[in-house]
């Protein structure tokens, strides 16, 4: 995908791009660019058919990345992937203040999912996952087991039959794990 250069651009309607409701918050939303990114790309993922499973900007060795992960019954293509890729492209270019250039990747969840919202620790509860934390929990930060669901915004995972109850507001990135390559 090709770099982009945007203008910095403060209006209206790119300060109205607000967090969405709680159990459909993602981890990434504590970012207020991230947040706003994801209100302006739901409606495109939404209006394709496409559930946005994650996205993610962050600073890299080659530059600032825009990481947008999707998911489809039947699973998503490159055309798929192409297809949202322009429209985004579009919409931030318009939309949001970024004076950096970045590079727009559009891809599939894949098998090792990542797991943002507070419903995808209910729906996968039963699955292998990873969760690190930006706290310790219990004297450590790294986790690796079942899911067990949500309660009372914690997260439960069970690691070596232990279960271990973490505040979903100190996950810094959690994924389910697929170590046999076979869909879950």
């Amino acid at each position: 995908m090709p770099m982009r250069q945007n203008n910095i651009k403060n209006d209206a309607q790119t300060a109205s791009l607000a967090v969405p409701g709680e159990k459909n918050r993602f981890l990434g939303d504590r970012d207020a660019a991230v947040a706003r990114i994801r209100k302006l790309v739901q409606p495109v993922c939404d209006s394709e058919g496409m559930e946005m499973v994650h996205l993610e900007f962050q600073r890299e060795s080659q530059g600032r990345v825009l990481r947008l992960y999707l998911d489809q019954p039947g699973g998503v293509t490159i055309d798929d992937c192409a297809r949202i890729s322009r429209q985004v492209s579009d919409l931030m270019d318009v939309y949001i203040d970024e004076p950096d250039a970045y590079t727009l990747e559009v891809s599939s969840a894949g098998l090792n999912r990542p797991l943002g919202k507070q419903s995808d620790f209910e729906r996968f509860a039963g699955h292998k996952a990873a969760v690190k934390t930006k706290e310790p929990v219990s004297g450590r930060k790294q986790f690796k087991g079942i899911l067990r669901g949500l309660t009372d915004g914690k997260v439960e995972i069970e690691v070596d039959d232990k279960v271990f109850y973490i505040d979903y507001d100190v996950i810094k990135k959690a994924q389910l794990v697929n170590d046999d390559g076979v869909n879950q």
